[in-house]
């Protein structure tokens, strides 16, 4: 496995290798993997690099040290394309894991200046606010507030926001979704996030807020969103802009 006459980092292999461990299944999801000194043992190499190795996978999501007890396999992110605008639960359903929700609640309430400002209504307006927790195969991966004017939307119910809400909008009401802006930062967890996604206070998370509109250029909904920023990661495809 490691080859110490190959030009290529010593650090690096043993990182190769356990990447291979974990992509064939030999290392699994909550496995412990071997301490520093065992690797340094069985394959004679120094204990520093194997700590380079495991720092390198514990920066990319792939392991995490738990205090006292040892190195252990992170769950596999669930990895989002920002290309095209899709749901929750067609992003989980198109890779294979079964998407629901928890709806924390549903009811219509005035709109503050910020949510009014958002979708263009005004002040005191009534809104739909919906609070769900989204899940992939049963693990919390969002705490989701919706925010959609009742004047253009009605009819939601328990049964609607449990499952798609653009399903409803799209195939029930006629309306043509088109296009959406979305902001992404980097945010610490609440003591909210905390009691409905059952992680640590201060855990990083991914705070999203999207901006949905109309064919015709309607704001259709507000969306504010809080993932786990360890079990979810974005990707996104840039093609270079050439000078003219």
């Amino acid at each position: 496995m490691i080859d110490k006459t190959s030009p290529i980092p010593i650090y690096y292999q043993l990182e190769s290798y356990i990447k291979n461990q974990l992509n064939a299944g030999i290392l699994k999801p909550g496995d412990s993997i071997p301490s520093e000194r065992e690797y340094a043992e069985s394959y004679e190499i120094s204990r520093m690099t194997v700590r380079q190795a495991i720092n390198s996978l514990v920066n990319e999501g792939l392991l995490y040290r738990r205090k006292g007890s040892g190195t252990y396999v992170a769950e596999k992110k669930i990895e989002q394309p920002l290309q095209g605008l899709t749901s929750f639960t067609e992003d989980m359903i198109k890779r294979g894991l079964t998407p629901t929700s928890h709806l924390i609640h549903l009811k219509i309430v005035q709109a503050n200046s910020f949510v009014a400002g958002e979708l263009h209504i005004s002040e005191a307006d009534p809104v739909y606010e919906i609070k769900r927790i989204r899940l992939a195969d049963g693990e919390p991966m969002a705490l989701e507030t919706n925010y959609i004017s009742a004047h253009l939307v009605n009819g939601l119910t328990k049964e609607v926001v449990s499952a798609s809400i653009y399903a409803y909008m799209e195939q029930e009401l006629g309306l043509l979704i088109a296009h959406a802006h979305q902001s992404i930062e980097s945010v610490k967890a609440s003591a909210e996030d905390e009691n409905f996604l059952k992680i640590k206070r201060g855990h990083p998370m991914l705070y999203i807020q999207r901006n949905t509109y109309l064919q015709d250029g309607t704001p259709l909904e507000l969306v504010k969103s809080i993932y786990r920023g360890d079990r979810y990661k974005f990707n996104i495809q840039m093609n270079r802009l050439r000078q003219q």
